[in-house]
């Protein structure tokens, strides 16, 4: 049995599919299981990492894991959602982990490489036993799915950071990398840094979507002032946001393709046409416009 954590997020829900498509016995956690649409056959169970005692129940039974958390950074004093899915997975005696991190995990000061350095060192502590393996994407293809709101209202879309490039990844991609390493054993002990084939900058990937849906889209530039206060008014701590603006404007962590994807996948990764055609009904709601042909 395979657990899949966050299987209603973009990378989880795509492993979800995959893993039942293979015939794969899997089980997906979630807070809400009885809203979740599922595969045939796959069992919903409720698991909240904010509820360590949830957890038990959702990985008893489980040889393999997928781990991820939407904890956001700064939120407590330290990664309590990850150590507390890690210590339920080393509870239940699961073999196999994968566990979903960011682009460059914990290398660095900051306090965003402290607290993912934390969070992967409860998945490769040798005292958990696991046969672990470390995703480390960059941005993914799925934020653009932020502007659908926008679209609804007219062709504007309004985009922090919209001149930074970055080689955004697939989650269906991670999902599959994700999929053979729990399945073959054969990344056990890997650290994958992923990206996607090409480098596009925000205002470049609303351009592709608006060839894709038929629609003229314009980018309005969020000013570096306002998208600081906006992630103040998110939550997010003084140090956290002084390390999110550095990290985006005088670093190029992210920008750069690398080759990752399409030697663990043996096909090219997908691009953001791709997952713009495969996603295009989440833009053509009622007043988004309709898709060409």
């Amino acid at each position: 049995m395979i657990l899949v954590t966050g299987a209603t997020g973009h990378v989880g829900s795509e492993l979800v599919r995959r893993l039942a498509a293979a015939g794969e016995p899997v089980r997906a956690m979630t807070r809400r299981p009885a809203e979740a649409r599922l595969p045939a056959g796959v069992e919903a169970v409720y698991g909240d990492a904010a509820d360590p005692a949830s957890l038990t129940a959702a990985f008893a039974g489980a040889d393999g894991a997928f781990l991820m958390s939407a904890q956001a950074v700064g939120a407590a004093p330290g990664p309590t959602h990850d150590l507390a899915l890690a210590e339920a997975a080393a509870r239940a005696g699961v073999r196999r982990v994968v566990k979903l991190s960011v682009l460059d995990g914990g290398t660095g000061g900051d306090p965003i490489a402290r607290w993912h350095r934390t969070a992967e060192a409860a998945v490769t502590d040798p005292a958990h036993g696991f046969d672990w393996t470390l995703l480390r994407p960059g941005r993914f293809m799925s934020n653009a799915l932020q502007w659908t709101g926008q679209l609804a209202a007219g062709d504007e879309v309004a985009i922090p950071f919209a001149d930074r490039p970055a080689a955004s990844v697939d989650p269906a991609d991670l999902a599959e990398i994700a999929a053979l390493a729990l399945t073959t054993g054969e990344h056990a002990g890997a650290t994958h840094e992923l990206s996607g084939p090409q480098s596009l900058t925000p205002v470049q990937e609303l351009t592709v979507l608006g060839e894709i849906l038929g629609r003229e889209l314009h980018a309005r530039t969020v000013p570096d002032d306002a998208a600081r206060a906006g992630m103040a008014r998110y939550g997010f701590p003084p140090e956290v946001v002084d390390a999110i603006m550095l990290r985006t404007l005088d670093d190029d962590r992210g920008a750069r393709v690398l080759p990752t994807a399409e030697k663990v996948l043996g096909h090219p990764a997908r691009t953001f046409a791709q997952w713009a055609r495969a996603h295009a009904g989440a833009f053509t709601g009622p007043g988004v416009g309709r898709l060409n042909g």
